[in-house]
């Protein structure tokens, strides 16, 4: 009788789940799934009424779901696979949002956990979508400026207030007793990956290259993390507390963080042992496993939205303004992985559903899908929470031209679709005119999986046809195919994706009626981007936002 086949465990962590995928290694045939939401906040997400720039997470909700997902699919491959074995799984790969780093002690033991700091939110971990550290952000912009602008260069010409170093300086300044009481401020994937390895102390924790990369300007051909000399320029302060705490062991996900600890197999139901792929970012996970290579864009559509290429590290690359980062091993080893995104997209559906759409969201796309492109006659901006790329702003706001009093619900909704959609054509084109091509779109997320309308509408906004991940957990899976090659069944990441992933044979090709409307409608969409987001524009319009947004939070300070 013929061995049973190898299998790996990717985890992915997201903005409200934790989801857990076993798959053969040898086919791709996903073996048993299961997803364990986040029970704190709402949706996982715990804001403040007083800042909406506040998002907050409580790392139980990650240990909680994560052990109950693990457990799940381990209990839907036994149904499905009556032979089905935990000692198959060969190795394990994990994901996780970024930038969301958490302060730990120096046992590793999350500061939120302990006693003290029960109810503080500058305990809780910092997630990827809050924009408290704005004006940080612009701090150590302006002084990589001054002293290292190659390092700026790489990560579009902004240091954002969703990344590593902004949300650490403002924790340092507005909550320093979090702070002093800490000894790490790991980003959530390598803390899950320390924590399932057994990690004694933050500096046993290995750190995935794509976060390190990505979100804090981490760089091998510069000698890894920016220099403390830099960081002191922004603040004496943020380069004391930084020295000996950035970690000395940085690594690409397809390497082991390190083994499965006693503790954490006996919890999860696996063999001691099994090796644990260094973490990476979800987004970056899902451009893996949806079968990223050069010249596929990989659009990764869920809360937000991921643009991610990779490009032969072998080979010239200009610097791409306005893009989140360019970093080696980031994506696919031996590759530089590029990422553009939109710093709301999900988001913004359910928000108009839930407040304003007077019906179920489901309802108002099947209404905004027999609607005619430019029937409405609006134009949206998709700035709800920011613009992440090409404008780098998060202190920018959406906004809705050409209402009257007989617009519909349905005309708004498919509006704001129309938003993000055009707002994916900016990037697209930023990267081509840097000599980057985008030779073919594959989507994937949950957004792709169920909201065939929206597809059919990005396909005739961007003249691009776009196909679909044949994986619905593409983010699980690429931490999966991490974990293949971390635990030697396969021995890279290119090989593992030829044998694990594929496309659904499914494509949304541009119909030309819709793609001309949609391309006038464009030119309104990018004239309205530019006056109100660009600096300097001569239309004056760039401070408006801007003013609206202080005038909320004077005026939401005094009550």
């Amino acid at each position: 009788m013929p061995a049973a086949p190898a299998c790996s465990l990717g985890l992915d962590l997201g903005t409200g789940s934790a989801r857990a995928l076993i798959v053969e290694t040898s086919t791709g045939r996903e073996a048993g799934s299961a997803v364990a939401p986040f029970e704190r906040g709402e949706g996982g997400v715990i804001g403040d009424p007083r800042d909406p720039l506040v998002a907050r997470q409580h790392p139980a909700d990650w240990i909680e779901a994560l052990e109950r997902s693990v457990k799940g699919a381990l209990e839907a491959a036994r149904g499905s696979d009556g032979v089905f074995q935990p000692g198959r799984i060969a190795g394990i790969g994990i994901d996780a949002t970024a930038s969301t780093p958490l302060a730990v002690d120096s046992r590793c033991v999350p500061l939120a956990l302990a006693e003290p700091f029960a109810g503080d939110p500058a305990a809780l971990a910092w997630l990827w979508k809050d924009h408290t550290a704005h004006l940080e952000a612009g701090e150590i912009t302006r002084a990589a400026e001054r002293e290292r602008p190659e390092l700026l260069a790489k990560c579009g010409g902004a240091y954002s207030s969703e990344w590593y170093f902004a949300k650490l300086l403002r924790c340092l300044r507005s909550s320093p007793r979090v702070l002093e009481a800490a000894d790490g401020w790991l980003e959530e994937g390598d803390y899950l990956a320390g924590l399932l390895c057994g990690a004694a102390s933050p500096r046993d924790v290995a750190r995935g290259a794509c976060a390190a990369g990505h979100k804090a300007l981490h760089n091998a051909d510069w000698g890894g993390w920016p220099s403390l000399d830099l960081l002191a320029r922004v603040d004496p302060a943020l380069a004391r507390w930084c020295r000996g705490r950035l970690g000395e062991r940085v690594l690409p996900s397809d390497r082991p963080a390190g083994r499965l600890s006693r503790e954490w197999g006996a919890r999860l139901g696996l063999p001691t042992g099994i090796p644990v792929a260094c973490a990476m970012i979800d987004a970056h996970a899902g451009a893996v496993g949806a079968g990223i290579r050069p010249g596929v864009l990989v659009k990764i559509l869920g809360t937000s939205a991921c643009d991610m290429l990779v490009h032969p590290a072998s080979e010239p690359l200009a610097d791409i303004p306005g893009i989140c980062g360019v970093a080696r091993d980031s994506i696919v080893p031996g590759c530089l992985g590029l990422e553009a995104g939109q710093s709301a997209v999900g988001d913004i559906f359910a928000w108009f559903a839930r407040g304003f759409g007077g019906a179920p969201q489901e309802a108002l796309a099947e209404e905004a899908a027999r609607l005619r492109p430019g029937a409405s006659g609006l134009v949206a901006l998709d700035w709800h929470n920011g613009n992440r790329s090409v404008l780098q702003d998060p202190r920018l706001a959406g906004l809705v031209l050409g209402e009257t009093l007989a617009t519909r619900p349905a005309e708004l909704y498919r509006a704001l679709v129309e938003a993000t959609a055009f707002g994916a054509r900016v990037i697209m084109e930023r990267f081509e005119e840097h000599r980057v091509p985008v030779c073919e779109v594959v989507a994937c997320g949950g957004i792709a999986a169920k909201n065939p309308f929206l597809l059919q509408l990005y396909a005739d906004v961007t003249g691009r046809a776009i196909e679909v991940s044949r994986s619905q957990e593409t983010c699980a899976l690429g931490a999966a195919i991490f974990g293949a090659v971390a635990g030697g069944a396969h021995r890279t990441v290119e090989e593992a994706q030829r044998a694990m992933t594929c496309v659904s044979g499914a494509a949304y090709v541009p119909r030309p009626a819709s793609k001309a409307v949609y391309d006038e409608i464009y030119g309104l969409y990018r004239a309205l981007h530019d006056a109100f987001g660009l600096p300097g524009h001569p239309a004056g319009l760039h401070g408006a936002l801007k003013r609206l947004i202080a005038i909320r939070e004077r005026e939401r300070a005094r009550g």
